[in-house]
C-alpha cells in the first residue's frame, strides 16, 4: 500500500508504475483508490490488486472503516509505503498519525506485519517524527545518490524604496514580473505563492500585463490551489504535463513530487517557511541532470529579511523539526469513535496509542457523551452514523463552507474551511477564482454559504481582528537569569472586527469598515514568559513606549519561530500585555494556532534563549528608523501595528539575554 497526500500525487505515480512494470511484469494489478474511482472500479481493486495507491483521506474515510471487504489484501499486506512523510506534520500529521494508529490494529486484526517505508525531504528529526507518525520503530537512511543537474538558485529582494520606513518593492509585484518575463521568454515555470490569493493576484497581474503585449501567451497561463473542483485541478495537472502550459501560479499543492515534466524554472513567492519546502518547491524543475533555475523572492517579513543578509542560514544551517501530536485530546476524541466503528475498543488499545491513563479517560467522557457503549471490557461505538466522514484530516474541524455565485444560478466555483472562512468570505470581501473577481455579498452562517457576484475591482480586502489569551495552566517552568518562562494550556479568543480595502500594486487602504461576526474560541498550548521590570522601567524616561517594544518584540518573535521548527507564520499567533489579568506581570505569549497544540509552542520553549537571539538580530540589522514589515510590522496584527517601537524591543531583549 502507497501512501500519498495528494490524489494527483498517486495517479501521477501509477503511470510510472505502469511504465516501470508494463514489459517485464505484467501479471502485477495495481491502481489508485481515492473518491475518484468508480465503484466498479474499486470492488475490482479489492479483489485482485497487489499495489494500492491511495491517500491518508480515504484510507481513512473509504478503506478503514469497510476492512471486513479488504481482508485478503490486509491479510498478504507486505509493505506500507508513504511517501513525503515530512509532510505530515501540524495539525494533518498528528490526524494522520493516529489514523495509522488505526490501521495497525486493522492489521493486527488480520495478523499482518507488514515493513513501514517512509520517504521524506530532509528534516531535523527523521527518526522521532516517522516513530510518532507510524507508532513503529524505524532506521534511518540518510545517504541520497540520487543525480542531480547544476541549478541556478537566486535570492531576489526587492528594491529598497525608502530606507527610512523600509518600504520594498511589492514581493508579489516581483513575482508577477519574474514570472511574466519567463513566460514571454518560453521557459516553463511554476510560480508558488503562500496563499490563494496571492496565486490568483499573480494570474490576475500577468494576464493585465500579457495582454499588452503578448495577448496570445494568456492562454498558457494558469493559477492552482485547493478549492478547485477536481476535474480542474485534473485539467491544469494535464495540460502542464503535455507542456500546453507555460507558467501556472500555484499555492503548495503543486509542491509535493507530482511529475509536471521537465521545468525549466521555479519562483518562490516568499520563502516557505521551512528548509524542506524551500527545496522541494525548488526541486520541481530541473528533473535529472538538466540544469535549473530558482528564484526566491524575500517577502518583507523578518524571517524573509534575515535570510536575504544571511543566505547561509538557508543553505548551511539544520533543518527544521517535524512536529505532530498524535494524542491530542481534540484529535483523540474524533478518531477513537472511528477506531470503535472498525472493531471495538479494548484495554490493547493502550499499547496502540500509548498513554493509557488518559486515553481512558477520553473513552469514558465518550461513554457519557453516548457516542461509545461499554460491554464487558469493550466499547462498541453506540450511534447509527458513520464517524469518519465527520472528520476531516486537513483541519481542526470537519465543517466547510461553500462559495456560490449568484450571478450563475448559485453554481459552486469552491469551499473554505469554516477556521478560515471569516478571514477570507467575510461580507463584503473580495474572492478570487482563476483570475476572476468576485465579490461576497453574504456570509449565511447557518448554511455555511457564502454567496458571491463577479465584479471589476482594483482592490483586495484583508480582515483585522483582536485576540485575547487567558491562561488555563502552566505545564512546564523554566527559571531563567532575567526571566522565568512557561509552557502550558491557554484559552485563544479571535473576534474579526473589521476589514480594509487595500489597491492592488500600491497597497493603498482605500477604506475600512466594521463587521459583526462572531467570536472564535479554541484551547490550545502556549509559551509565555515574564518580562524583567528593570527592562520596561527605563523605556518612558528615553522617550519609549513599554507596550510598543512587548508588541514588536511578539511580532518579530513570531517570524522567526519558523527558524526552529516545521510551521508557517499562520500556524502560530500571539499576545503581549503590559499587565496581564491572570497574573499581573508583563508577558509575551505564542501559541500553537490548533486546538490542543500540535507541539510548536513546545519547542519554541525549547529553544527560547536562541529564538530571543535570532530575533534581536533581526531587528538590529533592519535598515529601518521606526520599525517596519522587515523587522517588527506584521501582516496578520489586528491593531493595525499599533503601538509599535524597535528600539523599545532592542533593550528588551538585550535585558532578556543579560546584556542591559
Amino acid at each position: 500500500m502507497y501512501l500519498y497526500p495528494t490524489k494527483a500525487l498517486a495517479q501521477d505515480q501509477l503511470r510510472s508504475l505502469h511504465e516501470f512494470t508494463a514489459q517485464d511484469m505484467p501479471f502485477i494489478k495495481a491502481g489508485t483508490y481515492d473518491r475518484d474511482t468508480t465503484q466498479q472500479e474499486r470492488a475490482q481493486l479489492r479483489r485482485t490488486a497487489q499495489i494500492i495507491l491511495t491517500n491518508p483521506d480515504m484510507l481513512h474515510l473509504g478503506i478503514l472503516p469497510n476492512h471486513s471487504s479488504w481482508a485478503r489484501f490486509f491479510a498478504n499486506l507486505r509493505y506500507v509505503v508513504i511517501d513525503e512523510a515530512h509532510y505530515y506534520s501540524g495539525i494533518l500529521g498528528s490526524q494522520v498519525a493516529n489514523v495509522l494508529r488505526r490501521l495497525n490494529r486493522i492489521l493486527d486484526f488480520y495478523r499482518a506485519r507488514p515493513q513501514y517505508i517512509c520517504c521524506s525531504a530532509t528534516i531535523a528529526n527523521p527518526q522521532e517524527h516517522v516513530e510518532r507518525l507510524t507508532g513503529k520503530g524505524c532506521q534511518v537512511i540518510s545517504e541520497d545518490g540520487s543525480p542531480r543537474g547544476p541549478k541556478d538558485f537566486v535570492f531576489w529582494n526587492p528594491s529598497l524604496l525608502d530606507s527610512k520606513t523600509g518600504a520594498r518593492r511589492s514581493a508579489n509585484s516581483e513575482a508577477t514580473l519574474l514570472f511574466t518575463e519567463l513566460v514571454k521568454q518560453g521557459i516553463r515555470n511554476v510560480t508558488f505563492a503562500k496563499t490563494r490569493k496571492v496565486a490568483e493576484l499573480i494570474l490576475l497581474y500577468s494576464r493585465e500585463a500579457l495582454l499588452k503585449t503578448d495577448r496570445e501567451l494568456t492562454g498558457k497561463i494558469r493559477s492552482y490551489r485547493a478549492g478547485y473542483r477536481a476535474e480542474e485541478r485534473r485539467q491544469i495537472e494535464r495540460e502542464l504535463f503535455q507542456g500546453h502550459l507555460l507558467g501556472v501560479a500555484s499555492t503548495t499543492a503543486l509542491e509535493l513530487g507530482v511529475d509536471i515534466g521537465g521545468l525549466d524554472a521555479t519562483v518562490l513567492t516568499g520563502y516557505p517557511g521551512s528548509v524542506a519546502s524551500a527545496w522541494q518547491q525548488a526541486g520541481r524543475s530541473g528533473r535529472g541532470l538538466e540544469p535549473s533555475l530558482s528564484i526566491l523572492v524575500g517577502l518583507d517579513g523578518p524571517l524573509d529579511q534575515y535570510l536575504m543578509r544571511h543566505p547561509q542560514e538557508f543553505f548551511g544551517k539544520p533543518h527544521e523539526h517535524a512536529l505532530i501530536n498524535p494524542n491530542n485530546e481534540n484529535i483523540l476524541r474524533k478518531h477513537l469513535p472511528c477506531a470503535a466503528y472498525e472493531l471495538p475498543l479494548s484495554g490493547a488499545d493502550a499499547a496502540v496509542w500509548g498513554n493509557g491513563e488518559a486515553l481512558g479517560a477520553i473513552i469514558q467522557g465518550l461513554g457519557h457523551q453516548g457516542i461509545l457503549r461499554p460491554s464487558g471490557e469493550r466499547w462498541f461505538y453506540a450511534q447509527d452514523d458513520y464517524p469518519a466522514q465527520e472528520v476531516n484530516l486537513r483541519t481542526a474541524t470537519s465543517r466547510e463552507y461553500d462559495i456560490v455565485d449568484v450571478s450563475r444560478g448559485r453554481e459552486l466555483l469552491g469551499t473554505v474551511n469554516a477556521e478560515t472562512a471569516f478571514f477570507f468570505v467575510h461580507p463584503g470581501a473580495i474572492y478570487l477564482h482563476q483570475g476572476e473577481i468576485y465579490l461576497v455579498q453574504e456570509l449565511d452562517l447557518r448554511t455555511q454559504t457564502a454567496s458571491v457576484v463577479p465584479v471589476d475591482v482594483n482592490y483586495y480586502t484583508q480582515t483585522r481582528d483582536l485576540t485575547d489569551v487567558r491562561i488555563v495552566q502552566a505545564l512546564k517552568e523554566r527559571r531563567l537569569p532575567r526571566s522565568t518562562t512557561y509552557w502550558g494550556q491557554v484559552q485563544v479568543t479571535t473576534q474579526i472586527v473589521g476589514f480594509k480595502r487595500k489597491q492592488q500594486f500600491t497597497e493603498t487602504v482605500l477604506s475600512e469598515e466594521p463587521l459583526d461576526l462572531p467570536p472564535q474560541t479554541f484551547d490550545t498550548r502556549a509559551l509565555w514568559f515574564d518580562v524583567p521590570v528593570e527592562a520596561l522601567a527605563g523605556l518612558a524616561g528615553r522617550g519609549q513606549d513599554p507596550a510598543g517594544g512587548l508588541h514588536a518584540l511578539e511580532h518579530a518573535a513570531i517570524a522567526m519561530l519558523p527558524l526552529f521548527a516545521l510551521c508557517g507564520r499562520n500556524d502560530i499567533g500571539g499576545m503581549s500585555t503590559l499587565a496581564h489579568p491572570d497574573t499581573g506581570r508583563a508577558q509575551v505569549f505564542i501559541y500553537d494556532n490548533f486546538p490542543g497544540g500540535v507541539g510548536i509552542s513546545a519547542k519554541g520553549f525549547e529553544f527560547l534563549e536562541a529564538l530571543w537571539e535570532a530575533t534581536l538580530r533581526t531587528i538590529q540589522e533592519c535598515p529601518c528608523d521606526e520599525g517596519c514589515p522587515s523587522c517588527v510590522q506584521s501582516p496578520k496584527c489586528g491593531n493595525n501595528n499599533e503601538p509599535l517601537d524597535k528600539e523599545a524591543a532592542v533593550v528588551i531583549l538585550q535585558t532578556l539575554l543579560g546584556r542591559g
